[in-house]
């Protein structure tokens, strides 16, 4: 934030009275322009704050989730080359990579069917 507050154009009595007669309406004007100016800067440097503390938020959950991916990949893979071993003493190391592939290429043309629904779905619901 800001190291130190805004700073007025004039400073309230302590007794909280104030002496209309004293000041012209142009000097009213000017003090009211002043405070305007001053709340201005100190909304801007609010947003500003607002805005750096969003950025660090969502920067923060990209990373994360960039590493959660990542590991969630390193998880699958390690999990069909331990079906390929597996399989490996069933059936031969051919046969075990052969079904382990065809099952994870099954797999994946099952979801990408259930994402063409998906789809087709919403383009059916804004069609007008």
């Amino acid at each position: 934030m800001i190291d130190e507050p805004a700073e007025t154009a004039v400073t309230p009595r302590a007794d909280g009275q104030h002496d209309a007669s004293d000041e012209s309406v142009k000097d009213v004007f000017a003090r009211l322009y002043a405070d305007g100016c001053a709340y201005a800067a100190a909304e801007a440097e609010k947003q500003k704050l607002r805005a750096g503390i969003a950025a660090a938020g969502i920067r923060n959950a990209a990373i994360l989730g960039g590493i959660a991916l990542i590991l969630a990949f390193a998880s699958i893979v390690a999990l069909l080359i331990g079906l390929i071993i597996a399989l490996a003493q069933q059936v031969g190391p051919l046969w075990g990579t052969l079904i382990v592939v065809g099952g994870a290429l099954l797999i994946v043309v099952v979801l990408l069917l259930a994402a063409k629904g998906c789809i087709s779905r919403m383009k059916k619901a804004i069609r007008p």
